[in-house]
Protein backbone atom coordinates (compact mmCIF):
# COMPACT_ATOMS: atom_id res chain seq x y z
CA UNK A 1 0.00 0.00 0.00
CA UNK A 2 2.78 2.40 1.01
CA UNK A 3 4.63 1.95 -2.51
CA UNK A 4 1.57 2.90 -4.35
CA UNK A 5 0.96 5.36 -2.30
CA UNK A 6 4.21 6.72 -3.28
CA UNK A 7 4.31 5.86 -6.63
CA UNK A 8 0.57 8.01 -6.95
CA UNK A 9 2.56 10.95 -5.21
CA UNK A 10 5.49 10.41 -8.06
CA UNK A 11 3.41 10.20 -10.58
CA UNK A 12 0.86 13.31 -9.85
CA UNK A 13 3.77 15.57 -9.06
CA UNK A 14 5.30 14.53 -12.71
CA UNK A 15 2.14 15.05 -14.47
CA UNK A 16 2.38 18.84 -12.64
CA UNK A 17 5.89 19.33 -13.04
CA UNK A 18 5.87 18.65 -16.87
CA UNK A 19 2.88 21.18 -17.32
CA UNK A 20 4.67 23.46 -15.36
CA UNK A 21 7.51 22.74 -17.51
CA UNK A 22 5.47 23.70 -20.87
CA UNK A 23 3.15 26.48 -19.31
CA UNK A 24 5.01 29.29 -20.82
CA UNK A 25 5.21 27.56 -24.39
CA UNK A 26 1.57 27.09 -24.28
CA UNK A 27 0.54 30.58 -22.94
CA UNK A 28 2.94 31.92 -26.06
CA UNK A 29 1.40 29.81 -28.47
CA UNK A 30 -1.90 30.54 -27.82
CA UNK A 31 -1.20 34.50 -27.76
CA UNK A 32 0.39 34.38 -31.06
CA UNK A 33 -2.55 32.48 -32.29
CA UNK A 34 -5.19 34.92 -31.10
CA UNK A 35 -2.57 37.77 -32.38
CA UNK A 36 -2.64 36.39 -35.33
CA UNK A 37 -6.75 35.43 -35.84
CA UNK A 38 -7.70 39.92 -34.62
CA UNK A 39 -4.38 41.58 -36.44
CA UNK A 40 -3.61 39.65 -39.38
CA UNK A 41 -6.11 39.80 -42.22
CA UNK A 42 -7.53 37.27 -44.40
CA UNK A 43 -5.57 39.16 -48.03
CA UNK A 44 -2.41 39.71 -45.74
CA UNK A 45 -2.21 35.95 -44.80
CA UNK A 46 -3.04 34.87 -48.53
CA UNK A 47 -0.34 37.12 -50.11
CA UNK A 48 2.28 35.57 -48.26
CA UNK A 49 0.98 32.11 -47.55
CA UNK A 50 -1.83 31.24 -50.03
CA UNK A 51 0.28 29.26 -52.52
CA UNK A 52 1.61 25.92 -51.69
CA UNK A 53 5.13 26.35 -53.10
CA UNK A 54 8.52 26.49 -52.14
CA UNK A 55 8.12 30.60 -50.87
CA UNK A 56 5.01 29.87 -48.88
CA UNK A 57 6.26 26.41 -47.51
CA UNK A 58 9.63 28.20 -46.25
CA UNK A 59 7.55 31.41 -44.76
CA UNK A 60 5.48 28.87 -42.78
CA UNK A 61 8.53 27.05 -41.76
CA UNK A 62 10.40 30.14 -40.45
CA UNK A 63 7.55 31.14 -38.82
CA UNK A 64 7.37 27.95 -37.09
CA UNK A 65 10.73 28.38 -36.37
CA UNK A 66 10.13 31.29 -34.15
CA UNK A 67 7.06 30.19 -32.36
CA UNK A 68 5.68 27.98 -29.74
CA UNK A 69 7.42 24.46 -29.05
CA UNK A 70 4.02 23.33 -27.50
CA UNK A 71 2.03 20.79 -29.79
CA UNK A 72 -1.08 22.07 -28.76
CA UNK A 73 0.16 25.77 -29.54
CA UNK A 74 1.08 24.91 -32.91
CA UNK A 75 -2.54 23.05 -33.43
CA UNK A 76 -4.03 26.88 -32.32
CA UNK A 77 -2.04 28.64 -34.32
CA UNK A 78 -1.77 26.39 -37.40
CA UNK A 79 -5.67 26.79 -37.23
CA UNK A 80 -5.50 30.42 -37.41
CA UNK A 81 -3.03 30.69 -40.22
CA UNK A 82 -4.86 28.21 -42.82
CA UNK A 83 -8.53 29.98 -41.65
CA UNK A 84 -6.78 33.13 -42.65
CA UNK A 85 -5.40 31.82 -45.81
CA UNK A 86 -2.57 30.25 -45.58
CA UNK A 87 -2.40 26.94 -47.79
CA UNK A 88 -2.50 23.45 -46.44
CA UNK A 89 0.86 23.01 -47.49
CA UNK A 90 2.70 26.35 -45.37
CA UNK A 91 -0.06 25.78 -42.46
CA UNK A 92 1.50 21.91 -41.92
CA UNK A 93 5.13 23.14 -42.48
CA UNK A 94 4.34 26.29 -39.81
CA UNK A 95 2.72 23.02 -37.41
CA UNK A 96 5.59 20.65 -38.06
CA UNK A 97 8.40 23.21 -37.63
CA UNK A 98 6.77 25.03 -34.64
CA UNK A 99 7.08 21.39 -32.91
CA UNK A 100 10.20 19.80 -34.38
CA UNK A 101 12.68 23.19 -35.01
CA UNK A 102 12.29 25.06 -32.19
CA UNK A 103 15.54 25.98 -30.23
CA UNK A 104 14.67 25.15 -26.91
CA UNK A 105 13.29 21.52 -27.86
CA UNK A 106 16.84 20.81 -29.18
CA UNK A 107 18.31 22.14 -25.66
CA UNK A 108 16.16 19.98 -24.02
CA UNK A 109 16.77 16.82 -26.40
CA UNK A 110 20.54 17.79 -26.16
CA UNK A 111 20.33 17.29 -22.41
CA UNK A 112 18.49 13.73 -22.19
CA UNK A 113 19.76 12.01 -25.27
CA UNK A 114 23.04 13.84 -27.20
CA UNK A 115 23.77 15.71 -30.15
CA UNK A 116 23.11 12.72 -32.97
CA UNK A 117 18.97 13.12 -31.73
CA UNK A 118 19.40 17.30 -31.96
CA UNK A 119 20.83 16.57 -35.64
CA UNK A 120 17.84 13.52 -36.04
CA UNK A 121 15.32 16.05 -34.55
CA UNK A 122 16.28 19.38 -37.15
CA UNK A 123 17.61 17.27 -40.03
CA UNK A 124 14.69 14.85 -39.48
CA UNK A 125 12.22 18.34 -39.26
CA UNK A 126 13.51 20.07 -42.40
CA UNK A 127 12.79 16.21 -44.50
CA UNK A 128 9.48 15.98 -42.82
CA UNK A 129 8.15 18.70 -43.75
CA UNK A 130 9.54 18.48 -47.62
CA UNK A 131 8.02 14.42 -47.52
CA UNK A 132 4.46 16.21 -46.19
CA UNK A 133 4.79 18.96 -49.17
CA UNK A 134 5.60 16.54 -51.51
CA UNK A 135 2.75 14.30 -49.97
CA UNK A 136 0.02 17.29 -50.19
CA UNK A 137 0.97 17.62 -54.10
CA UNK A 138 0.86 14.43 -55.41
CA UNK A 139 -2.53 13.93 -53.27
CA UNK A 140 -4.22 17.15 -53.92
CA UNK A 141 -6.85 17.30 -51.52
CA UNK A 142 -8.49 20.03 -52.38
CA UNK A 143 -12.06 18.99 -51.83
CA UNK A 144 -11.13 18.63 -48.43
CA UNK A 145 -9.39 21.44 -48.03
CA UNK A 146 -12.61 23.40 -49.58
CA UNK A 147 -14.60 21.55 -46.93
CA UNK A 148 -12.09 22.46 -43.74
CA UNK A 149 -12.07 25.81 -44.84
CA UNK A 150 -16.42 25.80 -45.11
CA UNK A 151 -16.28 24.41 -41.37
CA UNK A 152 -14.51 27.58 -40.05
CA UNK A 153 -16.70 30.36 -41.81
CA UNK A 154 -17.76 31.18 -38.55
CA UNK A 155 -14.50 32.13 -37.45
CA UNK A 156 -14.42 34.58 -40.06
CA UNK A 157 -16.32 37.36 -39.14
CA UNK A 158 -13.36 39.21 -37.36
CA UNK A 159 -12.50 41.01 -40.82
CA UNK A 160 -15.79 41.97 -41.18
CA UNK A 161 -15.71 44.82 -39.34
CA UNK A 162 -12.09 45.57 -40.55
CA UNK A 163 -12.07 49.31 -40.70
CA UNK A 164 -8.62 49.62 -38.57
CA UNK A 165 -5.73 47.85 -40.11
CA UNK A 166 -3.22 45.83 -36.96
CA UNK A 167 -1.72 49.31 -35.80
CA UNK A 168 -4.89 50.75 -34.91
CA UNK A 169 -6.47 47.69 -33.33
CA UNK A 170 -2.62 47.40 -30.97
CA UNK A 171 -2.86 50.50 -29.84
CA UNK A 172 -6.92 50.48 -28.59
CA UNK A 173 -8.77 48.93 -25.87
CA UNK A 174 -11.49 47.30 -28.04
CA UNK A 175 -8.34 45.53 -30.10
CA UNK A 176 -6.82 43.94 -26.74
CA UNK A 177 -10.70 42.87 -25.75
CA UNK A 178 -10.87 40.73 -28.77
CA UNK A 179 -7.42 39.71 -28.08
CA UNK A 180 -8.31 38.61 -25.42
CA UNK A 181 -11.19 36.86 -26.07
CA UNK A 182 -9.66 34.99 -28.92
CA UNK A 183 -7.05 33.35 -26.03
CA UNK A 184 -9.74 32.39 -23.62
CA UNK A 185 -11.79 30.88 -26.46
CA UNK A 186 -8.46 28.94 -27.68
CA UNK A 187 -7.78 27.74 -24.09
CA UNK A 188 -11.36 26.75 -23.65
CA UNK A 189 -11.14 24.70 -26.91
CA UNK A 190 -8.64 22.21 -25.69
CA UNK A 191 -7.68 22.46 -21.73
CA UNK A 192 -9.54 18.93 -21.25
CA UNK A 193 -7.22 16.86 -23.66
CA UNK A 194 -4.11 19.07 -22.03
CA UNK A 195 -5.24 17.86 -18.42
CA UNK A 196 -6.17 14.50 -19.56
CA UNK A 197 -2.74 13.91 -21.47
CA UNK A 198 -0.65 15.46 -18.84
CA UNK A 199 -2.36 12.89 -15.97
CA UNK A 200 -1.64 9.86 -18.28
CA UNK A 201 2.06 10.57 -18.78
CA UNK A 202 2.75 11.34 -15.49
CA UNK A 203 1.41 7.81 -14.69
CA UNK A 204 2.88 6.50 -17.49
CA UNK A 205 6.71 7.46 -16.32
CA UNK A 206 6.13 6.70 -12.90
CA UNK A 207 3.60 3.29 -12.95
CA UNK A 208 4.31 1.76 -16.12
CA UNK A 209 7.62 -0.35 -15.48
CA UNK A 210 10.56 -0.03 -18.38
CA UNK A 211 10.50 -3.57 -19.25
CA UNK A 212 7.35 -3.12 -21.03
CA UNK A 213 8.66 -0.71 -23.53
CA UNK A 214 11.80 -2.98 -23.80
CA UNK A 215 9.34 -5.84 -24.52
CA UNK A 216 7.25 -3.50 -26.78
CA UNK A 217 10.14 -2.62 -29.34
CA UNK A 218 11.80 -6.40 -30.79
CA UNK A 219 15.03 -5.92 -30.80
CA UNK A 220 15.57 -3.57 -27.92
CA UNK A 221 18.47 -4.02 -25.41
CA UNK A 222 20.15 -6.79 -27.30
CA UNK A 223 23.91 -7.24 -27.97
CA UNK A 224 23.14 -4.99 -31.46
CA UNK A 225 20.12 -2.75 -30.24
CA UNK A 226 21.84 0.39 -31.77
CA UNK A 227 21.45 -1.07 -35.36
CA UNK A 228 19.59 -4.04 -35.06
CA UNK A 229 18.50 -5.86 -38.80
CA UNK A 230 15.63 -3.91 -40.75
CA UNK A 231 13.01 -5.61 -39.72
CA UNK A 232 13.52 -4.95 -36.17
CA UNK A 233 14.54 -1.06 -37.00
CA UNK A 234 11.24 -1.20 -39.44
CA UNK A 235 9.23 -2.73 -36.52
CA UNK A 236 10.25 -0.50 -34.05
CA UNK A 237 9.87 2.72 -35.80
CA UNK A 238 6.05 1.78 -36.67
CA UNK A 239 5.63 0.48 -32.67
CA UNK A 240 7.04 4.32 -32.14
CA UNK A 241 3.72 6.48 -32.81
CA UNK A 242 1.53 3.65 -31.26
CA UNK A 243 3.74 4.10 -27.93
CA UNK A 244 3.46 7.65 -28.36
CA UNK A 245 -0.42 7.35 -28.14
CA UNK A 246 -0.34 5.83 -24.86
CA UNK A 247 2.45 8.45 -23.69
CA UNK A 248 1.82 11.28 -24.98
CA UNK A 249 2.01 15.00 -23.59
CA UNK A 250 3.75 17.18 -26.08
CA UNK A 251 6.64 17.61 -27.93
CA UNK A 252 8.79 19.16 -25.21
CA UNK A 253 7.23 16.45 -22.23
CA UNK A 254 7.94 13.57 -24.39
CA UNK A 255 11.68 13.97 -24.37
CA UNK A 256 12.45 12.41 -20.95
CA UNK A 257 10.30 9.50 -21.78
CA UNK A 258 11.91 9.11 -25.23
CA UNK A 259 15.08 9.36 -23.08
CA UNK A 260 13.59 5.98 -21.21
CA UNK A 261 13.33 3.92 -24.29
CA UNK A 262 16.69 4.70 -25.29
CA UNK A 263 18.53 3.64 -22.13
CA UNK A 264 16.15 0.68 -22.69
CA UNK A 265 17.77 -0.29 -25.87
CA UNK A 266 15.49 1.21 -28.49
CA UNK A 267 17.27 2.18 -31.90
CA UNK A 268 17.66 5.49 -32.99
CA UNK A 269 14.41 5.14 -35.67
CA UNK A 270 12.10 3.92 -33.05
CA UNK A 271 13.38 6.78 -30.85
CA UNK A 272 13.15 9.77 -33.38
CA UNK A 273 9.34 8.22 -34.48
CA UNK A 274 8.23 8.21 -30.88
CA UNK A 275 9.77 12.08 -30.88
CA UNK A 276 8.04 12.74 -33.84
CA UNK A 277 4.67 10.99 -33.22
CA UNK A 278 3.59 13.93 -31.05
CA UNK A 279 1.25 15.15 -33.80
CA UNK A 280 -0.71 11.73 -34.62
CA UNK A 281 -1.86 10.72 -31.32
CA UNK A 282 -5.37 11.34 -30.14
CA UNK A 283 -5.63 14.35 -28.44
CA UNK A 284 -3.95 16.08 -31.88
CA UNK A 285 -6.55 14.45 -33.31
CA UNK A 286 -9.90 14.98 -31.95
CA UNK A 287 -8.62 18.54 -31.74
CA UNK A 288 -7.79 18.94 -35.74
CA UNK A 289 -11.01 17.31 -36.02
CA UNK A 290 -12.99 20.00 -33.91
CA UNK A 291 -11.45 22.66 -36.07
CA UNK A 292 -11.20 20.98 -39.48
CA UNK A 293 -13.48 18.07 -39.42
CA UNK A 294 -12.81 14.28 -39.22
CA UNK A 295 -11.91 13.54 -42.87
CA UNK A 296 -8.96 16.34 -42.94
CA UNK A 297 -7.98 15.58 -39.40
CA UNK A 298 -7.43 11.40 -40.88
CA UNK A 299 -5.63 13.07 -44.18
CA UNK A 300 -3.27 15.07 -42.16
CA UNK A 301 -3.04 12.26 -39.52
CA UNK A 302 -1.90 9.86 -42.55
CA UNK A 303 0.26 12.61 -44.05
CA UNK A 304 1.77 12.20 -40.32
CA UNK A 305 2.50 8.81 -40.28
CA UNK A 306 3.83 8.35 -43.42
CA UNK A 307 6.64 10.65 -43.23
CA UNK A 308 7.27 9.97 -39.94
CA UNK A 309 8.26 6.66 -40.61
CA UNK A 310 10.29 7.63 -43.83
CA UNK A 311 11.50 9.95 -42.14
CA UNK A 312 12.68 8.24 -39.06
CA UNK A 313 14.17 5.33 -41.54
CA UNK A 314 15.84 8.19 -43.64
CA UNK A 315 17.68 9.61 -40.24
CA UNK A 316 18.69 6.01 -38.21
CA UNK A 317 20.52 4.50 -42.06
CA UNK A 318 22.29 7.70 -42.54
CA UNK A 319 24.34 7.99 -39.61
CA UNK A 320 25.06 4.25 -39.51
CA UNK A 321 26.05 4.73 -43.00
CA UNK A 322 28.62 7.35 -41.55
CA UNK A 323 29.18 5.30 -38.53
CA UNK A 324 27.27 8.21 -36.08
CA UNK A 325 24.54 5.72 -34.31
CA UNK A 326 24.24 7.00 -30.76
CA UNK A 327 24.96 3.63 -28.50
CA UNK A 328 22.35 3.64 -25.33
CA UNK A 329 24.85 2.13 -23.51
CA UNK A 330 26.24 4.88 -22.88
CA UNK A 331 23.14 6.62 -21.38
CA UNK A 332 22.44 7.25 -18.03
CA UNK A 333 19.89 6.57 -15.86
CA UNK A 334 17.01 9.68 -16.11
CA UNK A 335 17.22 9.90 -12.14
CA UNK A 336 15.10 12.10 -10.10
CA UNK A 337 14.13 15.36 -11.95
CA UNK A 338 13.49 18.36 -9.92
CA UNK A 339 10.35 20.10 -11.66
CA UNK A 340 9.92 23.06 -9.69
CA UNK A 341 12.68 25.25 -9.14
CA UNK A 342 14.00 28.59 -9.97
CA UNK A 343 15.24 28.81 -13.57
CA UNK A 344 14.34 30.09 -16.76
CA UNK A 345 11.30 28.19 -16.76
CA UNK A 346 10.21 29.72 -13.75
CA UNK A 347 11.04 32.92 -14.42
CA UNK A 348 9.02 32.86 -18.16
CA UNK A 349 6.43 30.78 -16.32
CA UNK A 350 5.91 34.21 -13.85
CA UNK A 351 6.06 36.67 -16.93
CA UNK A 352 3.24 34.69 -19.34
CA UNK A 353 1.19 33.99 -16.36
CA UNK A 354 1.44 37.98 -15.53
CA UNK A 355 0.74 38.58 -19.46
CA UNK A 356 -2.63 36.01 -19.19
CA UNK A 357 -4.01 38.04 -16.04
CA UNK A 358 -3.84 40.63 -17.90
CA UNK A 359 -5.77 39.38 -20.72
CA UNK A 360 -8.20 37.77 -18.59
CA UNK A 361 -9.17 41.36 -17.17
CA UNK A 362 -9.42 42.84 -20.65
CA UNK A 363 -11.86 39.32 -21.42
CA UNK A 364 -13.61 40.37 -18.69
CA UNK A 365 -13.92 43.96 -19.20
CA UNK A 366 -15.28 43.28 -22.73
CA UNK A 367 -17.66 40.45 -21.48
CA UNK A 368 -19.16 43.47 -19.32
CA UNK A 369 -19.35 45.65 -21.65
CA UNK A 370 -20.98 43.23 -24.64
CA UNK A 371 -23.85 42.03 -21.56
CA UNK A 372 -24.45 45.81 -20.99
CA UNK A 373 -24.28 47.15 -24.44
CA UNK A 374 -26.34 44.46 -26.32
CA UNK A 375 -27.88 42.40 -23.47
CA UNK A 376 -30.63 41.06 -25.40
CA UNK A 377 -29.13 40.42 -28.88
CA UNK A 378 -25.67 38.38 -27.91
CA UNK A 379 -26.44 35.27 -27.53
CA UNK A 380 -23.88 32.18 -27.70
CA UNK A 381 -23.82 29.55 -30.80
CA UNK A 382 -25.38 26.01 -29.65
CA UNK A 383 -23.65 23.64 -31.42
CA UNK A 384 -25.82 21.02 -30.42
CA UNK A 385 -26.14 18.02 -27.99
CA UNK A 386 -23.37 17.12 -26.13
CA UNK A 387 -21.88 13.84 -28.07
CA UNK A 388 -21.01 10.28 -26.42
CA UNK A 389 -17.10 11.27 -26.78
CA UNK A 390 -17.59 14.77 -25.00
CA UNK A 391 -19.57 12.74 -22.15
CA UNK A 392 -16.43 10.24 -21.81
CA UNK A 393 -14.16 13.09 -21.96
CA UNK A 394 -16.04 15.02 -19.24
CA UNK A 395 -15.53 11.96 -17.07
CA UNK A 396 -12.15 11.85 -17.53
CA UNK A 397 -11.11 15.09 -16.90
CA UNK A 398 -13.27 14.59 -13.42
CA UNK A 399 -11.21 11.42 -12.63
CA UNK A 400 -7.96 13.14 -13.52
CA UNK A 401 -8.64 16.01 -11.31
CA UNK A 402 -9.29 13.68 -8.62
CA UNK A 403 -6.43 11.52 -9.48
CA UNK A 404 -4.27 14.64 -9.10
CA UNK A 405 -5.62 16.45 -6.02
CA UNK A 406 -5.54 13.14 -4.87
CA UNK A 407 -1.64 12.23 -5.44
CA UNK A 408 -0.20 15.37 -4.34
CA UNK A 409 -2.36 15.22 -0.97
CA UNK A 410 -0.76 11.91 -0.40
CA UNK A 411 2.44 13.08 1.57
CA UNK A 412 -0.23 15.32 3.98
CA UNK A 413 -2.13 11.60 4.76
Amino acid sequence: MNNFLALWNESATTSLGFFWMALWAFILGYLISSLIQVLVTRQKMQKAMGKDGPRSVALGTFFGFISSSCSFSALATTRAIFNKGAGLAPSLAFMLASTNLVIELGMIIAIFLGWQFVVGEYVGGILLILVTWLLVRITRPRRLEAQARQKMNDDNNEDASGAKNWKEKIVSKEGWQKIAQTYVMEWQMVWKEVLIGFTVAGIISAMVPQSFFQALFIGAGGENAANPGFLAVLSQTLVGPFAAFFTFIGSMGNIPLAAVLFAQGVSFAGVMAFIFSDLVVLPVLRINASYYGWKMALYILALMLIGIVGVSLMMHYALALMGMLPDFSSQVSMGEREFFKWNYQAVLNILFLTATIVLLWFWYQGKQESSDDHDHDHSHHDHGGTSITDKVLRVLVVVALIWLIGGVAVPLI
